[in-house]
């Protein structure tokens, strides 16, 4: 079956999609976008990714194109066109086609884009396993809340993980735990579960909410404060989270184990936690 993407009000397969060389997405990366993970044609806290999405388009000051009642139908109708019961949606917003200058540019439509893609999740062999990592200095720019389409930062430091064969680059700015290139992470220390706070060094991620919530609601001894570097590399545990990634331990990093190099018994915890919550959100209302 041909994968059928979504392009400013169209429904057409990908090979004729199209967008002008003057879109400022493509001139200056200038846009947002969101991934939403789908199980079992079900969009997973699409209320929250909307919730993201409107807030990283306040921030740059591109008004939203469509409510969340129309994006809730789109996302659902391009889960519907393509194969799958599980599904990674992503869409974006770009501030749309003008003549290049750095200025915003006055009525001018967003372009909207939206895919598909299969959602391919850890195996159950990686999560017994755990994932080695690489660290990096966090040297971003400083608005990194905004789920922006600017990604050469996060993609130059995810490079360096992919380069040694990792899964991620877990990233340190002034000697504090940020996140990772494309995760949020928690750690273990002496049993309590740390994570650094949302603030514009973070983006707000919504499998982190869930940790967040799970660790709550089940008393797990939790501290949401500033996580130094030194408290990361002599951690008992840490776990990177996303959407695709769900929650993850991390075994080794820059080539040290991560305790005693396996995944600890709170990430198995929380990881077991994680795929309940999952299913419980997923099923259909009585």
């Amino acid at each position: 079956m041909t994968d059928i993407v979504y392009l400013n009000g169209k429904f057409i397969p990908i090979e004729e999609a199209y967008i002008p060389v003057l879109d400022r997405g493509f001139i200056f990366g200038d846009g947002v976008y969101e991934v939403v993970p789908v199980y079992s044609k079900n969009p997973f806290r699409l209320a929250e990714h909307l919730r993201r999405l409107q807030y990283s388009l306040d921030k740059v000051r591109i008004t939203n194109p469509h409510s969340d009642a129309e994006w809730t139908r789109l996302v659902n109708e391009i889960v519907k066109r393509n194969d799958g019961d599980d599904q990674s949606v992503y869409f974006q917003i770009t501030r749309g086609v003008a003549k290049r200058d750095h200025a915003f540019p006055k009525g001018v439509t967003p372009t909207v884009f939206m895919m598909s893609n299969p959602l391919v999740t850890p195996s159950p062999a990686l999560v017994e396993s755990g994932v080695a990592c690489v660290s990096a200095e966090d040297y971003r720019w400083l608005n990194c809340d905004i789920k922006s389409v600017s990604l050469l930062g996060n993609c130059l430091l995810r490079q360096l993980s992919a380069d040694v064969g990792a899964t991620e680059t877990i990233l340190f700015r002034d000697g504090k735990l940020t996140e990772a290139s494309s995760s949020n992470v928690f750690i273990v220390k002496n049993g309590v579960v740390l994570t650094p706070p949302k603030d514009n060094f973070v983006l707000p991620g919504i499998t982190y909410d869930v940790v967040l919530e799970i660790a709550r609601a089940r008393e797990f001894e939790l501290e949401v404060r500033g996580v130094t570097e030194a408290e990361v590399r002599s951690a008992d545990e840490i776990w990177v989270t996303s959407s695709t990634k769900e929650v993850l331990a991390v075994t080794t990093l820059d080539g040290k184990p991560v305790g005693d190099g396996r995944p600890g018994p709170l990430f198995r915890r929380m990881h077991a936690l994680y795929q309940q919550f999952k299913q419980e959100q997923m099923r259909p209302a009585a």
